[in-house]
């Protein structure tokens, strides 16, 4: 650029003037792309102890959750806790649904069972989808019912923008919501459920003989950092929900649609140290009403849901030609990456073996709750958006080579003929995990059942073979 203006300025001999007006063009068209770029994402910034709302952009728009559903799921689990449905020491029985979910996972085999306080513990630093799922099919009796339970409630918080789908943010392209709702969750974690809000400041624990550690990089980097909760599949782009208290300040604030998970914590971080001088010391009592009862099962009749999936008009998951999976879906990835190139993929865990309990359907013994229970307090959105800090890009299953088997119109159909097949050959998928991966075909959701686990093309291919031997169709491909 300096040779250039050089010898723009030794052939035409302009004057200063005319550099520095050069220069601002160039400015101006920087702005004019940090601009764009911003429009792209989404973020909100709340003062938690005023619910003032100190930046917005976009923080209406439509996004896919990714992990940030797991926040919902472990409000709906303190909630039991909280009225003494379960305790922190409850087996929660992981089926073989829950046992085949996506990495990241805890690794608990089928019939196995792990203490809800484990299960929380794998959530809020692990992310792990398959305790997840287990709490969700523990608490509603199957994990379908869950996501409706867990939208009946968004709603009583005020959730308005916001429907689930399943427990732990794997893709489904129904399954949306706003920076706004996951701040007004955020907020709600923390008045609700103050007793039980610590676990959000875990940033590793001990399983078995191994430590895990969590993904949140904000703890202990940045002063008052105390949660909540990182996100990550290709369609969402990296998501972060972010707590902060210092001395008698308190904000929440959230970034969705990061390119990457170092510019997603670098953005969040110029928001709190941006906006958190800005929180009020005073003000009190919970922003967000409590709703009454011990579920929302019996109000889901007031709850509007969707009759068909809706993906996101943000970022759609790439759909098939055919039912038969192609090549690429468009949403796989590590779910909560942890930077740019690093995917966490992790199946190999130690097992903790507790007898196997009997389901605990706490969605039946829910009394509704009463109407006056579901007022929420109201957020005032700015007329006007403040530009982006930090402005970017928006953009969970196994990377690496699978196994695909089938594809079917249901989840749980997509899931027994996983089952099936691990039993026809058990010592060929032996080390091989099975998932399902939802996509979209004409504006219906089907879901392909897919065996993960190989470190090579050749491997995913050799037992692909081997199956064939055993007349069951499939086919390698590359996540």
């Amino acid at each position: 650029m300096r040779q250039a203006l050089t010898g723009f300025v030794s052939k035409s001999s302009l004057s200063l003037k005319a550099i520095m007006i050069a220069a601002l063009a160039v400015t101006i068209v920087a702005a004019d792309v940090a601009s764009a770029l911003a429009a792209r994402s989404a973020a909100i910034v709340i003062d938690a102890k005023t619910g003032k709302v100190l930046y917005s952009a976009d923080a209406n728009g439509r996004r896919y959750p990714a992990s940030l559903t797991k926040m919902m799921t472990l409000y709906l689990t303190f909630e039991a806790m909280a009225k003494g449905r379960i305790s922190k020491n409850t087996p929660v029985p992981f089926s073989a649904h829950a046992s085949a979910e996506a990495p990241t996972k805890l690794g608990v085999r089928a019939g196995s069972s792990v203490p809800v306080e484990i299960a929380i513990l794998s959530i809020v630093t692990k992310s792990a989808n398959d305790s997840a799922t287990a709490l969700g099919e523990m608490l509603g009796g199957s994990e379908e019912n869950f996501a409706r339970m867990m939208t009946a409630k968004a709603r009583q918080l005020g959730m308005n923008g916001t429907v689930f789908r399943n427990a732990n943010g794997l893709p489904d392209p129904g399954q949306f919501t706003t920076a706004h709702d996951m701040a007004m969750l955020g907020i709600a974690l923390r008045e609700h459920y103050p007793q039980y809000y610590g676990y959000f400041s875990q940033r590793s624990f001990l399983y078995g003989r191994q430590r895990i550690n969590g993904h949140n990089r904000l703890l202990g980097r940045i002063k008052g950092v105390d949660g909540i909760k990182t996100g990550y599949t290709r369609a969402s782009g990296f998501n972060l929900v972010s707590s902060v208290a210092d001395g008698d300040r308190r904000l929440v604030a959230v970034v969705m649609g990061g390119t990457s998970g170092r510019s997603r914590d670098n953005q969040m971080a110029a928001l709190i140290n941006t906006y958190m001088p800005r929180t009020s010391t005073r003000g009190g009592g919970n922003l967000i009403a409590k709703a009454g009862g011990d579920n929302p099962i019996k109000t889901l009749a007031k709850v509007l849901l969707p009759r068909h999936d809706a993906p996101t008009p943000d970022a759609k998951p790439v759909t098939d030609d055919t039912v038969v999976a192609s090549a690429d879906d468009g949403v796989a990835s590590a779910d909560d990456a942890q930077s740019d190139t690093q995917q966490v993929a992790e199946e190999t865990k130690p097992v903790i073996k507790v007898k196997k309990v009997k389901t605990i359907a706490v969605a039946a013994m829910a009394p509704a709750p009463k109407p006056q229970d579901t007022t929420v307090a109201a957020y005032a959105e700015p007329a006007s958006a403040a530009p982006a800090i930090d402005p970017v890009q928006t953009a969970s299953v196994p990377s690496g080579w699978v196994v695909q088997v089938a594809s079917s119109p249901t989840k749980s159909g997509a899931q027994s003929l996983l089952d099936q097949t691990a039993k026809q050959a058990p010592r060929i998928l032996a080390d091989a995990s099975g998932f399902t991966v939802a996509f979209d075909k004409d504006g219906t959701t089907f879901y392909r059942a897919r065996f993960g686990g190989f470190d090579s093309k050749s491997a995913a291919w050799k037992a692909c073979d081997a199956l064939k031997r055993k007349k069951i169709s499939c086919y390698a491909v590359e996540q």
